[in-house]
């Protein structure tokens, strides 16, 4: 019996633990506008679950999209030159390379990736080789650029 007595006497200590004081209810802060209240109560009962299955952000059709890659594979290995004044950072044995004047080879289009257009802030993989003093080999490296920020060379073929 005694057991009984001091479960009783703790879980009315533990229910007063967990319920708020009606001071601290009365004190609690009232919203500045009177539909404040309602829209806060019926957002608490009230959770929407929205999923997006599609986007229309590209309301390109295929074929557009298919014509693009076709454009953009006929550019794939042309000889280019940089006239933007690009700097990259990347490259460990040059710190701070400008690429302006530099001529590189493009080597890939990252606009169209599986058949859907991507957005690309700089779509053209271009590839570089330059020579660092204390090397035999040149250091290959890679930049992405705009088309805007190159020039095309006539190929020598």
């Amino acid at each position: 019996m005694p057991t009984t007595a001091s479960n009783t006497s703790t879980s009315s200590f533990s229910a007063s633990l967990f319920r708020r004081p009606t001071a601290l209810l009365a004190a609690a802060p009232r919203p500045s506008w009177p539909l404040a209240s309602a829209v806060t109560a019926a957002a608490r009962r009230n959770l929407s679950c929205q999923v997006a299955l599609a986007t229309d952000v590209s309301s390109s059709s295929p074929d557009a999209i298919a014509e693009e890659e076709a454009e953009a594979a006929a550019k794939i290995g042309a000889k280019v030159r940089v006239k933007a004044p690009v700097k990259v950072y990347h490259v460990m044995k040059a710190p701070e390379l400008d690429l302006c004047g530099m001529e590189g080879v493009i080597k890939q289009y990252v606009g169209v990736w599986k058949g859907k257009r991507i957005s690309a802030n700089l779509p053209f993989k271009v590839e570089f080789f330059i020579s660092v003093a204390g090397q035999e080999k040149p250091v290959k490296f890679v930049a992405h650029l705009r088309e805007d920020e190159f020039e095309y060379l006539p190929s020598s073929d």
